[in-house]
């Protein structure tokens, strides 16, 4: 896991009032079951009570709690790659997403929640009933307002908050004690810290409560109007607006009559002004900052300058969060109000507002691509990272509205340097197999898609696939006359003939690529690439002496304009042609640059690389045990991806013989319990120990012996390497579970591990160690 061993649950903003009874209820589930689904109506506080529960049973999950945020999701084909992500698996190999994620879970001890699963039904029941029947370890809390309906699956419902009893009037302090009157009073006073609660505001207090039916949101909602209204002026608008809510629609359920009521309430308070705002930012996805909501929801009668104060009216009436992100604050609305937003933006005929979203993701995103071959690498990742989710959206737009699939073409086709360099192969892949099966004439737009998805095929080791697109871009380009896609083309089906181990072919495919792009001025990082993949091939030709003074060509060419991306691919190459000369020292400053360089962009593939020309340099320089546990740590990392080194002989050549070699110097056993300590190392841990960094305390200590350990302790350690968990090992030895749990943890902490799978992995290798003495 790319985080770290503790996931990513999110701090609690705000405190969880009440809800103990629950918050005991759930964990007693969560120790029984593998799945429970938290269901009720939308604003009862299902995600925050799972927050809770999530944060209270961390420790009892060695792979840590993952948190899982649904509700921007809006294309169901990317849910298990939406999971992975932000359970930090990096996988963009051309399997189904579903089967990577299942894999990668395998083994894994951890509790994966899933929130705001109804709108996204049965990919989640799909998704959980994979990731459970792959992965014992692996538990599950999801929140949904309808049961995924998995086997297994345990509902827990979760009720409005209790509220007071009214009949012979409040007693001395029901205040305190009643959950709904305290949660109201709480955040009245966060907004209003010297309110006063007499006898009368108590009253009003207690029948707000009750109007709003005790949830926890319409409560919260209704309680920073204190700024402003008295608990007694709040309760009079309430009765006028609920009494004509319900003459109006009947056949709804009461609480979701309750809830529209109070965001009906809420919108009402709103100026004119402030209406239309919250309709506009309501196509916003996963938060906007100010620029955005200039660009987007200014015009038609909202000045500019007038957004900023309408955004910050929203924010005081908590229809709008703000969120500190570096020096620009960002914004969010909670996914019942956007469902609102975007049910008044379809009302007030302004459907324009979606197409200057895509308008203005599509110019963040060609800006981004131009500013890419510089210095500023590292922020567009990041700022193109933040606005994953409002790329979807803009991309779903032009996918699914008539006559705008062309500009679906232009934007996936501009994101290549996102899809590409920072990590998102995958879901690169996804959109652009949909726009172009959505948009199949020929167009300047549908053949840089091609090139891309050419590209992003062959870093995939999808070769055929790749082949097919980049011959059509070809073709096309012939045809009219397309020079620039021509060079694209033609450079990308060099990288094609380079991985098919065709190295006369990529040679001139290559160097014509680099002609065509000299003669047109095209310059960027990808370009670049072609003078990296000219000097690789030059390599495997055994002309070290041209790769190395192209890599020189190259490396002054992006120094100048501060590149890091393409830069590290050099460096990359200039490590293997350091190792091939025996210059030991070399290969490992080039190395380890290249690896510190692509961590920064999540890129996959890169960091892959250099972690096997690393393993190959140790085992040059005698030091085999290193060279094993780099090689497990690459193949761990291999699948992710694609192919293992594309299935390329040249590129496999090296690491057959650091393979070999390092097998002879440790022996089988040895090599094979070097090798799995290496393929138990978490992404970010496979980086440290490459880099010769300190390894965080979830790092695999060095294998330990056998002999710390009891009998009894090897029983249970022979149990985990068999994959059973807790509860099983407790039935097996006829013992008590707590006792199970205590003998895992006292095995974990003797031999220095922090999970199971390390264990399980050392047993392993003991096993085969004592076999072979005998």
């Amino acid at each position: 896991m790319a985080k770290g061993r503790q996931g990513n649950l999110p701090a609690e903003v705000s405190s969880l009032v009440g809800r103990h009874r629950e918050v005991v209820e759930v964990r007693r589930l969560l120790s029984a079951a593998r799945l429970v689904t938290l269901t009720g109506v939308g604003g009862v506080g299902k995600t925050r009570l799972a927050v809770r529960v999530a944060e209270q049973v961390r420790r009892a999950f060695v792979d840590g709690v993952w948190f899982v945020e649904l509700a921007a999701l809006q294309d169901s084909a990317l849910l298990a790659r939406t999971v992975a992500d932000a359970l930090g698996i990096c996988d963009h190999s051309a399997r189904l997403p579903l089967a990577a994620l299942a894999e990668s879970l395998s083994g894994k001890q951890l509790l994966l929640v899933l929130d705001n699963c109804e709108h996204v039904l049965e990919g989640c029941a799909e998704l959980v009933a994979a990731s459970l029947a792959a992965a014992p370890g692996v538990r599950v809390l999801a929140t949904s307002r309808h049961a995924l309906r998995c086997e297994g699956e345990h509902i827990f419902p979760v009720s409005p908050l209790p509220l007071p009893d009214l009949r012979y009037g409040l007693v001395d302090g029901e205040l305190e004690r009643n959950e709904a009157m305290s949660l109201f009073v709480q955040r009245a006073r966060a907004v209003a810290p010297t309110l006063r609660v007499d006898a009368g505001s108590r009253a009003a207090i207690a029948r707000i409560c009750h109007r709003l039916d005790g949830l926890p949101l319409a409560i919260e909602m209704a309680a920073v109007r204190v700024r402003v209204l008295t608990p007694e002026q709040i309760l009079r608008r309430l009765d006028d607006r609920f009494q004509l809510l319900v003459v109006g629609s009947r056949s709804v359920l009461p609480r979701h009559q309750t809830l529209r009521a109070v965001i009906e309430w809420s919108y009402a308070l709103c100026s004119p002004d402030e209406q239309v705002l919250w309709a506009r930012v309501s196509v916003f996805a996963g938060g906007f900052d100010l620029e955005a909501a200039h660009t987007v929801c200014a015009g038609d009668g909202i000045g500019p300058d007038q957004v900023i104060d309408l955004v910050d009216g929203l924010v005081d009436k908590s229809v709008l969060t703000q969120e500190p992100h570096g020096t620009r604050p960002r914004f969010r609305m909670l996914d019942t109000l956007r469902e609102y937003g975007r049910h008044k933006l379809h009302e007030l005929g302004e459907a324009e507002v979606c197409r200057r979203h895509r308008d203005y993701y599509l110019r963040l995103a060609e800006r981004n691509e131009q500013e890419w071959f510089g210095p500023g690498q590292a922020d567009i990742f990041e700022r193109t990272r933040i606005e994953h989710a409002n790329l979807r959206a803009a991309l779903e737009f032009c996918l699914s509205c008539p006559g705008q699939t062309r500009v679906g073409l232009r934007l996936a086709g501009t994101l290549w340097f996102y899809w590409a360099g920072c990590g998102v192969l995958g879901e690169g892949r996804h959109w652009l197999d949909r726009a172009l099966g959505a948009d199949t004439s020929p167009s300047r737009e549908r053949a840089k898609a091609l090139w891309v998805n050419g590209h992003v095929s062959t870093l995939q080791g999808d070769v055929t696939s790749a082949v097919k697109t980049l011959e059509e871009c070809r073709d096309y380009a012939l045809q009219v006359g397309d020079e620039v896609a021509l060079a694209y083309a033609t450079h990308r089906l060099g990288c094609n003939a380079l991985v098919g181990d065709d190295l006369p072919v990529a040679q001139e495919l290559f160097e014509e690529a680099q002609q065509r792009y000299l003669r047109l001025g095209e310059m960027n990082s990808n370009v670049m690439m072609a003078w990296a993949e000219l000097a690789v091939t030059a390599v495997f030709r055994e002309d070290l002496d041209r790769a190395a003074a192209i890599c020189q060509e190259a490396r002054a060419i992006v120094e100048e304009h501060g590149e890091q991306w393409a830069h590290a691919y050099v460096i990359y190459t200039q490590a293997v042609i350091a190792l091939s000369r025996g210059e030991h020292a070399q290969a490992t400053a080039h190395g380890r640059h290249c690896l510190r360089t692509l961590r920064t962009f999540n890129d996959l593939l890169g960091v892959t690389l250099a972690i096997e020309v690393l393993a190959w340099n140790a085992a040059a320089q005698g030091m085999p045990d290193r060279a094993g546990v780099l090689l497990g740590a690459a193949a761990r990392i291999w699948p992710s991806v694609g192919y293992p080194l594309f299935g390329s002989k040249y590129f496999g050549a090296p690491h057959q013989h650091c393979e070999a070699v390092t097998r002879r110097a440790l022996g089988d056993v040895e090599f094979d319990v070097a090798f799995g300590r290496g393929m138990a190392f978490t992404f970010d841990e496979a980086i440290a120990y490459a880099l010769d960094e300190r390894i965080s305390a979830s790092a695999p200590a060095p294998m330990p012996s056998p002999a710390p350990l009891t009998r009894r302790e090897r029983q249970v350690a022979d149990l985990v390497a068999e994959g059973l968990s807790d509860k099983e090992i407790a039935t097996s030895l006829v013992i008590a579970k707590r006792t199970a749990e205590g003998h895992v943890g006292r095995i974990l902490a003797k031999l220095g591990f922090t999970n199971r799978t390390q264990l399980a992995s050392w047993v392993i290798g003991q096993t085969r160690l004592t076999n072979c003495r005998r």
